[in-house]
């Protein structure tokens, strides 16, 4: 059996203040050969330890994948998102972390449900939307798609913090340029953000805020007065999509 890497444990609290400091050393250094010593010798096992701690607490499985491999699916995902902890806003990197990884196997397992019931779906109602004029028409001729849709919605946001704008003659404010730069960053992963919003009210706003909390720095309250605007533009975007089609 091969030897697990990283600094053994004189107790049993995997992540406490030694690999804190750990993360703080390893998003400051720029240098790759540090850094690798550094999450090598003291933040590999915990960090195996918190994915896997994850996985087993919730029951986090997936049908379509070893635990193995969900591990390090999660872990990978983890190291792309590591760099946004900001400790000057008196988090720990341990919470701010682990919710990290268990959003991201939630959106998973929601996405997996999701695409368990668009089969059965479309097996029961399939063969009456094809021979249906009506439906046919509509999906052949409407140019819009989600894809489209998503890019022209973030075209619009870039215009409008560009000072292009759309909805209204006011610049926009301080807020509200914060919250525009974080939906344009959050709509680039719009497939993993829309897998998100499948998981009922509750876990979509608590999702979707923690999300926005997390880029803007801003309160619950400041964030909703921002997102008025980019309401507006969203039905714009959307209502001209429906009608006209998306180039």
């Amino acid at each position: 059996m091969a030897k697990k890497r990283g600094r053994k444990r004189k107790n049993d609290l995997y992540f406490g203040p030694e690999q804190e400091k750990a993360v703080l050393k390893y998003l400051d250094t720029e240098d790759v050969n540090e850094r690798n010593a550094i999450y090598n010798e003291w933040l590999k096992e915990p960090l195996d330890k918190m994915i896997e701690s994850i996985i087993r607490k919730y029951n986090l499985y997936r049908k379509t994948e070893t635990f193995e491999d969900l591990h390090t699916d999660t872990l990978s995902f983890l190291m792309t998102k590591a760099h946004k902890f900001e400790h000057s806003k008196g988090k720990k990197a341990y919470s701010y972390y682990g919710t990290i990884c268990k959003n991201y196997i939630l959106g998973l397992l929601i996405a997996d449900d999701k695409k368990t019931k668009q089969v059965e779906t479309y097996e029961n109602v399939s063969t009456a939307v094809e021979e249906n004029d009506e439906y046919y028409y509509e999906l052949e001729d409407n140019d819009f798609t989600m894809d489209k849709f998503i890019d022209k919605l973030i075209e619009s946001i870039n215009d409008e913090i560009e000072g292009n704008t759309t909805v209204g003659k006011k610049k926009l404010n301080e807020n509200e340029l914060k919250v525009g730069y974080a939906l344009v960053d959050i709509l680039k992963d719009w497939e993993m953000t829309l897998d998100l919003m499948s998981g009922g009210a509750k876990f979509n706003k608590n999702s979707i805020l923690e999300s926005m909390r997390r880029y803007t720095g801003l309160t619950t309250k400041d964030i909703r007065l921002a997102m008025k605007r980019y309401k507006t533009l969203y039905d714009i975007v959307k209502i001209d999509g429906l009608e006209n089609g998306i180039n």
